[in-house]
């Protein structure tokens, strides 16, 4: 067995990407509280909430470290296609992202709740909303997803259990986002934060 060191101040992950390739069939829907509300244009600003909202607990960083311009042109293009998830209140509470830039194939891109919905039932509702939204496309060949392990402990389980396949495994780093500022610092206390500055010094 070799262990591999990563640097004081950086993360590492491993990162599975699963895929499914043919249209699931139709399944009865569960009722639920929640719908889907189409972005069609979101501003950086609103977007960047609700992501922080349902991705700080996991370290959701990659859209925060984009400029307005960079983002506005990923979450604008008509082949990207955003819903906010809303209670019965009409608050937002979840996200759901599917990105067709690459033809004949949809990359469910940001797939989320926040924190407060997590182990109630509601990501079985969103995830049959997605395959629903997704494979509308007449051309569709390959739905694909990944997921880390930074994420929630049963999101990898839960792609399996919705019909999607692992194909492929990767080893990420990256610097830690609540070193670099770009989330809290008390941000996801069950992943330890390694920083230089508190990294205990050697003798002599």
């Amino acid at each position: 067995m070799v262990y591999s060191p990563i640097a004081n101040g950086e993360l590492g992950a491993i990162v599975t990407s699963l895929e499914m390739t043919s249209r699931p069939p139709l399944r009865a829907m569960a009722a639920s509280e929640l719908r889907l509300e189409r972005w069609q244009a979101p501003t950086a600003e609103k977007y960047r909430t609700l992501y922080r909202r349902i991705g700080e607990p996991w370290l959701w960083f990659s859209r925060l470290e984009l400029s307005d311009a960079d983002l506005l042109q990923i979450i604008h293009d008509p082949m990207v296609r955003i819903w906010a998830v809303l209670d019965r209140r009409g608050i937002e509470v979840g996200i759901l992202e599917l990105d067709f830039r690459q033809p004949e194939q949809c990359e469910i891109a940001f797939f989320g709740l926040v924190p407060e919905l997590t182990g109630k039932g509601h990501g079985k509702w969103l995830m049959a909303m997605a395959l629903q939204m997704a494979w509308v496309e007449a051309d569709m060949q390959r739905l694909w997803v990944h997921t880390c392990t930074l994420d929630g402990p049963h999101a990898l389980t839960f792609y399996q259990r919705s019909g999607f396949v692992a194909y492929q495994r990767q080893l990420e780093t990256f610097p830690d986002p609540r070193i670099t500022g770009l989330i809290p610092r008390d941000a996801a206390p069950h992943i330890p934060l390694i920083d230089e500055a508190f990294a205990p010094k050697a003798d002599g």
